[in-house]
């Protein structure tokens, strides 16, 4: 019976060594150009979002982005073709809501020299040399949740009962969307549930619905990865719209509207894919 025990704490405790390791261990990805063009064609892309599908649930630290060309044309032209192509793959990740500051290289490598080959695999070889390498690496050891850093809120449910004002915003609290979709996480669809019978409660207040998103640049909108509109935060906050209509709020009380990534909150970037509740008028008793 001891033996048995030992063996079965040996097992849990390797199963436990080799869920660690998997989280840990860095992914790559290859994406691969036409010649002269850094433009990702759409076979590759469908790729690349398999991979980014992926990766979103990791714990990354930094991700490094390289782009290469083949052996034809100057130095020059290979060397700035090869930072265009790390650009544009840079640019996916960011539509994509995946936060820059964990993109820590984005490097154009120039050329890859041909080996001497046969004739005939000279063209395949240049083809696998026309690409973009990316290596992204999870924290090792994860971190806990106590070290992620969270966005200080103030809960709805509770707040939206006491005196409020015209003004007034409100994060909701534990409304987090899955990365490129406006798809709830499941952890939040019972808040979503007990917003709902709070706002049935307060009928006086009249509101805004303002969906947000994150890691994209220059304040822009993300790609909605069910639609392949640029338009993400907007359909986050009509998630939200639909479905409190739906449990009874009277429309003419709502409004939504996207808000791009004009208003990052700082730390992880899960907490930026998120929606708030501007009171826009209180009714008098």
């Amino acid at each position: 019976m001891n033996r048995l025990i030992a063996l079965f704490i040996l097992l849990c405790s390797n199963m436990m060594l080799f869920s660690q390791t998997d989280a840990e261990r860095e992914r790559t990805h290859i994406v691969f150009f036409e010649t002269d063009q850094y433009v990702v064609l759409p076979t590759e892309e469908s790729r690349l979002m398999l991979f980014l599908s992926e990766i979103e649930s990791l714990d990354i630290e930094k991700i490094s982005i390289y782009g290469f060309c083949d052996d034809r044309g100057s130095d020059s032209y290979n060397l700035l073709l090869s930072q265009y192509r790390a650009n544009s793959i840079k640019e996916i990740f960011s539509n994509n809501e995946f936060d820059e500051s964990k993109i820590t290289n984005v490097d154009g490598k120039g050329e890859v020299l041909l080996e001497l080959v046969k004739e005939k695999n000279i063209a395949k070889l240049r083809g696998l040399n026309r690409k973009v390498e990316i290596r992204v690496q999870p924290y090792s050891p994860p971190r806990t949740e106590a070290e992620i850093e969270k966005p200080e809120k103030k809960e709805f449910s509770e707040a939206i009962k006491g005196d409020i004002k015209a003004g007034d915003k409100f994060l909701l609290e534990n409304i987090l969307f899955k990365t490129g979709y406006s798809i709830l996480l499941p952890e939040s669809k019972k808040t979503l549930e007990k917003i709902a019978e709070t706002l049935l409660e307060r009928e006086d207040i009249y509101f805004t619905i303002q969906g947000h998103v994150c890691c994209t640049q220059n304040g822009r909108d993300a790609m909605d990865r069910q639609t392949n509109k640029r338009n993400l935060s907007v359909t986050r906050a009509k998630y939200i719209y639909d479905y409190l209509a739906k449990k009874g709020v009277d429309k003419s009380r709502m409004k939504y509207v996207g808000m791009r990534r004009k208003f990052p909150l700082g730390g992880d970037p899960k907490f930026d894919r998120r929606v708030e509740i501007l009171v826009t008028y209180v009714g008098k008793d």
